[in-house]
Order: C-alpha cells, then sequence, then structure tokens
C-alpha cells in the first residue's frame, strides 16, 4: 500500500530560464515529484545557475542536483569561449548560431537519464522548442525521437527490466507566446528566471535569447517581470 500512494518521479532539466522552468510547472501540474537537475558547464552566463537554484527552492524540492562538467575545455560557442562574441539582434535566424553548444543537450539528457535510472523516475522532463529556439539542432524532434530510441537501449531499467522512462518535450511546439501564456497559467515562478546569454548582473535585453523572450511576453500581453538593461 506504501509503494501505490508514492508519487511518480520526473527528473527535470532546469537551466532556471523561462522555458525549463515553464516545463518544471507542467511536471508538477502532471502530478510529478520533482527533481531538477542542473548544469555548471563553465557557461559565460553561470549566473543562470542561482535561477535555477530559486526556482528549485520555490517548488519545495527534496533535491536539486548540480552537475559539474567543463564544456569550456571543448569551447567552439560564446557560451563556453568568451574570445567568441554573444550575437545580438537576430531572433528570426535561422542557421545555427555560435551560441550553440555542441552535443550539449545529448550529455545532458544522458546525466539526467542516469539520474532517473538511480531515483527511480518514470520520465525526464526538457524544455526544448522546435519554434522560436534559435536553429539548435539538439531541440528538433527528430533529435528528441533518436534519444528516446537510444534511451530505450541504454540503461538496466529501461533495457533489462523493461521499465520505460520517456523524455517528455511538453514545449516542443509551442511558440514563446504561448510558453510565457502556460508558464502563467501555472503559476511559473517567471520573476524568478533568466534568459540572457551575456551573464551579466542585470539581463541585456540585446542578445537573441533576450529579444525571443521579450518578444513572447509582449505578444502575450504580459509585462515580463525581470529587469533588463535595455527593452526595446
Amino acid at each position: 500500500m506504501e509503494e501505490m500512494n508514492q508519487k511518480k518521479k520526473a527528473v527535470v532539466l532546469l537551466s532556471g530560464g523561462l522555458d525549463s522552468t515553464t516545463c518544471m510547472a507542467v511536471a508538477n501540474d502532471e502530478g510529478y515529484e520533482l527533481y531538477p537537475i542542473s548544469f555548471n558547464y563553465h557557461q559565460r552566463h553561470i549566473i543562470e545557475l542561482q535561477s535555477a537554484k530559486n526556482v528549485a527552492a520555490h517548488y519545495h524540492v527534496k533535491k536539486h542536483l548540480i552537475i559539474e562538467t567543463n564544456m569550456d575545455m571543448i569551447g567552439g560557442s560564446a557560451l563556453t569561449d568568451k574570445s567568441i562574441d554573444v550575437p545580438e539582434g537576430d531572433p528570426d535566424r535561422d542557421d545555427v548560431p555560435p551560441t550553440y553548444v555542441p552535443a550539449r543537450n545529448l550529455i545532458f539528457l544522458s546525466y539526467a537519464l542516469g539520474y532517473a535510472e538511480v531515483i527511480g523516475a518514470s520520465a525526464v522532463f526538457i524544455g526544448v522548442n522546435a519554434v522560436d529556439y534559435s536553429g539548435y539542432p539538439d531541440c528538433r524532434p527528430e533529435f528528441i525521437e533518436k534519444f528516446q530510441s537510444l534511451a530505450d537501449f541504454a540503461t538496466k531499467t529501461t533495457a533489462v527490466d523493461g521499465n520505460n522512462i520517456k523524455i517528455e518535450t511538453p514545449l516542443q511546439h509551442l511558440s514563446k507566446k504561448d510558453i510565457v501564456l502556460l508558464g502563467t497559467k501555472l503559476h511559473a515562478p517567471l520573476e524568478l528566471t533568466r534568459s540572457c546569454y551575456k551573464g551579466g548582473d542585470v539581463a541585456c535585453g540585446v542578445c537573441d535569447s533576450c529579444r525571443l523572450r521579450l518578444r513572447g511576453f509582449k505578444e502575450a500581453g504580459i509585462e515580463d517581470p525581470i529587469a533588463y538593461a535595455t527593452r526595446e
């Protein structure tokens, strides 16, 4: 009887941004016990980890796991190599921008899958988005489908015991406007979030990520609750 009364568990990839926080709100609304996982990958905008901690505290989670992995050693991204400038002003680009971090979601999902097996979680939630996503290949539905196929054979839980760990992507086909509306509806603590790639004390308002976020709030008819150095 005690096992029957236990809540189902979900690992949630939590960066501290708008999308991941809304994704966590969805998992919470669906009745999961939340186990957020965040990453210190020596990113330029490491200040986002404080937002992740604040969001985790808001939901009173049992444990917030923070993994350190030094992806700056690989480099190749404006988010991990400070010699590469963070681009400004083109949220509608359809090429892969310099803020793409090679294999980041593949690496993060692999950690999350292993964590899910250890704690007995039946789902991993990730806030990837194929509409307003800045051209990242590891945010596309095809990537998630392939990772799910791999995950089904990757662990003892899935390959031997036959217990599925589902990769959940509730924001996959939503626009930024829709994400803002969903987060607001679910009372996600959007005031605690941060989406800026530049890593300053205040969100810049001009990088691609800030512009996408600001446009989403504007189209939703909702005031973005965080401070910006510039609002256009």
